[in-house]
């Protein structure tokens, strides 16, 4: 304690009125440094200011000298940016605000600066500041109060300057609201916007009523509150006005821009109720320190691009899993027609891989750079995709990316018992149903492939592969080497390819593309209304599986390509592609390759690839969609249990149909 007061003595000993604006300001920083002392906890910060306050109070001089200081620095400080703007996004678009606060991470800021948010930024950096300006008990913060009032005159009307102050943020933030209602994006998507028109005339009266000569007090403070009744209920209508826009993108689709300018307005219209506090309270003090701590807080939101990203992401996140939903839903069976119909279009699906297994050895034989081969292998797995879509066939990889946010929305409603249980059949549908689309096409690509490479072997005269080539194919995909790391890797990009496809689908709504499809004018008289009619109806139906499809092709394709040029030697495994290959390359050998040990450590390797394609790509997707439906910690709990007290009792529902 006696280091503490002797630190103290120092600091006060520095205060100077006079100074230039950095020496007030870098004084400022000291002394909340020394405030927050080495960040133990939050009551021995707030312990220190009542040894800064009675340093303070018992020398007279010093008193002086602090109230100089403060009416210098309010007189050069422009404290309404603090108020009005502090922890909010100056650029309304995501981009340049994720740019801007990367910019600010990384450049630092001087205490030479009339800007009171720039200032605020360095004397209160952190949360640990707002948890001890929150433990401040009344008595401490009456006697700040008391140290600075005297150096705030008041105008005619008596009141006190600082009013003023804070009256004009409540006029920059209400603009601000006004100014958001009022543009396209929001006003064209609001049930009514007409709230909008009034409220800076209601902040007017407000105004006048607040500041008005002291002539009848009873009649004054009458008309005081009921302008201020008068500005919160129109204040209330315009973030009422705002939410409906959240009705519309709910239904049309989620711009992230949009769902930005929106959390701003609401927080805006927020910041306005906390200063009214301050200015309708008959005891400020205490809504200050609330208003200071919430700004350290809306500061520290402010700035950190983790939190722009989660804000601002959660709500496109929660469309682009429901959309996902709505797709998954058809690659669930529940019966045992459902599960046959299942296998019968896994096996389409294997049948046709065959030939993509095909067309990507043409490719490599044709001795393209690594690019371009990548290029047009992803370009001819994205064709083999969609044909398998538009054929009403199924490639199972994809399955799990899908169906898992579709189980996820089944977890909005899971109090009870009975729902968990409901839940868990759900859960053996799924993985029954994986199950039957995995088989269904290794099952059939496996034969498909050796009948087409015996056919390739008449056609040309040599085998499909030469010897080295295939025994290459069959050690690139031994469960030996890095196959089990590959094959999780696919499983992110399943999961990379369902998010593509939630975010073109809600993409495509929210422009409204198949309205356009259906009734623009040149577009009709290209297509003929008819045929616009259908096209847009089959591109709201497809283009989800189109947007998975392509991207996932190419992102096969390309990967090894891209991870190559950095030397990073990452390669695919998709476990429908891989048995294809190992066929083709056994075919390719003949029947001694069964007698050599890589070919069993390759088919070794298969039932991992299947796995692991499916269950990391299905983890990533079930993790998103859990995180959007809001789903808690002990519910996640109650499920795992559930799951693993079924695998127990009845495991054999997990892969065949009652």
């Amino acid at each position: 304690m006696a280091a503490a007061s002797l630190d103290l003595q120092g600091l006060l000993a520095r205060l100077d009125p006079t100074a230039d604006v950095a020496q007030r300001h870098i004084w400022l920083i000291d002394v909340f440094d020394w405030l927050r002392g080495d960040r133990a906890s939050p009551q021995a910060a707030a312990g220190r200011v009542s040894l800064l306050l009675g340093a303070i109070e018992a020398r007279p001089e010093m008193r002086a000298r602090l109230r100089a200081w403060w009416q210098a620095f309010t007189q050069t400080v422009d404290l309404t940016t603090l108020l009005a703007d502090y922890g909010f996004a100056p650029r309304t678009a995501f981009l340049s605000e994720f740019s801007e606060r990367l910019r600010r991470k990384i450049l630092p800021g001087t205490p030479e600066t009339t800007d009171a948010s720039d200032l605020f930024r360095m004397v209160l950096p952190g949360v640990f500041d707002a948890g001890w300006i929150a433990l401040l008990d009344e008595d401490q913060l009456a006697r700040i109060a008391d140290l600075l009032a005297d150096s705030d005159p008041a105008d005619e009307g008596g009141a006190p300057r600082w009013r003023h102050t804070v009256m004009d943020a409540v006029t920059y933030c209400s603009s601000q609201v006004v100014a958001a209602g009022f543009s396209p994006e929001l006003r064209l998507r609001m049930s009514q916007s007409r709230a909008f028109h009034s409220l800076m005339s209601d902040l007017d009266a407000l105004r006048e009523e607040m500041f008005a000569p002291p002539a009848d007090p009873g009649g004054g403070e009458a008309a005081l509150q009921a302008a201020f009744v008068a500005f919160r209920d129109r204040l209330d209508a315009c973030r009422a006005s705002a939410s409906s826009v959240y009705t519309h993108l709910e239904d049309n689709g989620i711009s992230v821009g949009l769902v930005f300018r929106l959390r701003q307005l609401r927080e805006r219209v927020l910041r306005i109720r906390e200063l009214l506090d301050c200015l309708m309270s008959a005891a400020p003090a205490p809504s200050v320190a609330r208003l200071v701590g919430r700004l350290v807080l809306a500061g520290g939101e402010r700035n950190s691009i983790r939190a722009l990203i989660a804000t601002n992401s959660s709500m496109l996140a929660a469309k682009v899993t429901e959309r996902s939903a709505e797709t998954g839903e058809h690659y669930i069976t529940r019966d045992r027609g459902s599960y046959l119909r299942m296998v019968r279009q896994a096996a389409g699906g294997g049948a046709l891989t065959a030939v993509t297994v095909m067309l990507k050895f043409g490719i490599y034989a044709i001795g393209l750079s690594a690019f371009w081969s990548g290029f047009w292998s992803g370009l001819m797995y994205a064709a083999s995709f969609v044909a398998i879509q538009l054929l009403h066939l199924t490639l199972a990889t994809k399955q799990p990316a899908m169906t898992a946010p579709a189980m996820a929305a089944r977890l909005r409603d899971i109090k009870s018992d009975a729902a968990v249980s409901d839940f868990v059949d759900e859960v053996t549908h799924l993985v029954r149903s994986q199950a039957a689309a995995v088989l269904g096409n290794v099952g059939v690509v496996v034969p498909a492939m050796l009948v087409l490479a015996l056919l390739a072997q008449l056609a040309l005269g040599r085998p499909l592969l030469d010897a080295a080539h295939a025994g290459a194919t069959l050690q690139s995909l031994s469960l030996l080497g890095p196959t089990a790391l590959f094959a999780a890797l696919t499983g992110v990009l399943l999961f990379a390819a369902s998010i593509v496809a939630g975010w073109t689908e809600n993409a495509f709504v929210l422009h409204r593309l198949d309205s356009a499809m259906r009734y623009n004018p040149r577009i009709g008289a290209f297509l003929g209304a008819a045929r616009a009619r259908r096209w847009a109806t089959f591109m709201r139906t497809h283009i989800s599986g189109f947007a998975s499809n392509i991207s996932l092709g190419l992102m096969l394709g390309l990967l090894p390509a891209f991870a190559g040029f950095f030397g990073l030697g990452l390669e695919v495994r998709h476990v429908t592609l891989s048995a294809g290959q190992i066929a083709a390359a056994a075919a390719s050998l003949g029947m001694p390759v069964l007698h050599q040990p890589a070919l069993w450590w390759a088919v070794a390797a298969i039932p991992v690839i299947g796995v692991l394609n499916v269950s990391v790509s299905f983890y990533f997707a079930f993790r998103l969609a859990l995180r959007a439906h809001s789903v808690s910690l002990g519910d996640r709990a109650r499920i795992r249990s559930a799951i693993r007290a079924r695998w127990r009792s009845r495991p054999i529902s997990f892969f065949l149909p009652a």
